[in-house]
């Protein structure tokens, strides 16, 4: 880990090293790069520098125990040595965690989807239920939220409901929320009392980057021919008429309308663009339905991976085994103990995934 330690510091000061050249600093746009790159790596170079200057102090400490002659001055060097193996061991701890391998959607913004599953009228009633949830969450967080898709049925129940979720961060705390949610509780058209159960799905996605096209002309074969009338009548005499062909997607224009082959050139390649930019945001839209259907199951009762239990006012999370007994603030949006613990075990099956390498 030390190794690799010393390799992001080096990385860092190279990045400084070239943000002071001379002939790079009029490139706004590399020096914007190498920016955004160093703030990426000051926090774990920061602890990095500390860790080394402790160990110093260690050694110096540990040599002054071993040949202080004074018992005074050895009490003093031992407590220091404590000191800063504990302090030292901390450090190694959170370098850990910093080297582990971030979710480059952590940073993105948050589509939401929330879909009433089993459980009729009660499921729509839960949907809702956790819709608030999470708009509350976002407020606490100073988050924005804007809804972009509901449908309800009426007396409270919705079917489905999607709404954004745009802040610092928001995938990265809201991503552990998919999944299947179940409820515990007598329902208000319940007469005789009886505890129904009853699910709602969760799907939480990064939202997509706008697509930007660039198009690569080695990618593209262009072939010209005379512009045709009706009839198949030629209608100029020169190879004005011009056809690209995208060879890693097969996507075919043509353009003849205008009298110059330049100008059906031109043309032609912003369809061409468009049409690529159309091709690429289904792929992106295909993917995000893949994963949402990956993520939300099939609603059924015996999936879950959090359980509301109004009866007993709690609240258990499934994968981490824990228990809030504090139902009422949990629905007001406060997640921050769940998800601070199931964050915490997946940087613990992160490490241990590295050690086992």
């Amino acid at each position: 880990m030390l190794e690799k330690l010393a390799e992001v510091e080096s990385r860092y000061s190279e990045i400084e090293t070239l943000m002071a050249d001379p002939s790079i600093a009029t490139d706004f746009e590399k020096v914007a790069e190498l920016a955004k790159e160093r703030a990426g790596l000051q926090s774990i170079v920061d602890a990095y520098r500390q860790y080394r200057k402790q160990a110093q102090e260690l050694d110096d400490a540990r040599e002054l125990l071993l040949s202080a002659d004074d018992a005074e001055l050895r009490e003093m060097a031992q407590e220091e040595v404590a000191q800063l193996e504990a302090s030292n061991e901390e450090l190694l701890d959170l370098m850990r965690l910093m080297l582990l391998p971030k979710d480059p959607r952590d940073s993105k913004n948050v589509i939401l989807e929330i879909r009433a599953g089993a459980g009729g009228d009660e499921a729509g009633i839960f949907a809702g239920d956790l819709m608030r949830l999470y708009t509350r969450f976002a407020e606490s967080k100073k988050w924005k939220v804007e809804l972009l898709d509901v449908n309800e049925q009426g007396n409270g129940v919705f079917k489905n409901t999607t709404f954004l979720v745009k802040g610092e961060g928001a995938f990265s705390r809201l991503k552990y929320e998919s999944g299947v949610h179940r409820v515990q509780r007598v329902p208000t058209t319940e007469s005789q009392g009886r505890i129904h159960t009853s699910t709602a799905t969760v799907a939480v996605l990064a939202e997509m980057d706008e697509v930007d096209v660039q198009l690569n002309m080695s990618d593209v074969e262009t072939q010209v021919f005379r512009s045709r009338g009706a009839g198949g009548q030629s209608v100029n005499t020169t190879d004005s008429a011009v056809r690209l062909i995208h060879k890693p997607t097969g996507l075919v224009v043509e353009m003849q309308d205008e009298r110059s082959q330049l100008q059906n050139k031109l043309r032609a390649k912003q369809v061409l663009i468009a049409r690529l930019y159309e091709a690429e945001v289904e792929r992106q839209r295909s993917e995000r339905e893949a994963e949402r259907r990956g993520q939300v199951g099939s609603g059924d009762r015996s999936e879950k991976i959090r359980t509301y239990n109004y009866p007993q006012g709690r609240v258990t999370d499934h994968r981490i085994g824990y228990s809030s007994f504090n139902l009422p603030a949990v629905m007001d949006g406060e997640l921050d103990v769940f998800i601070d613990q199931l964050a915490t075990q997946q940087q613990a099956e992160q490490l241990a995934a590295g050690s086992a390498e």
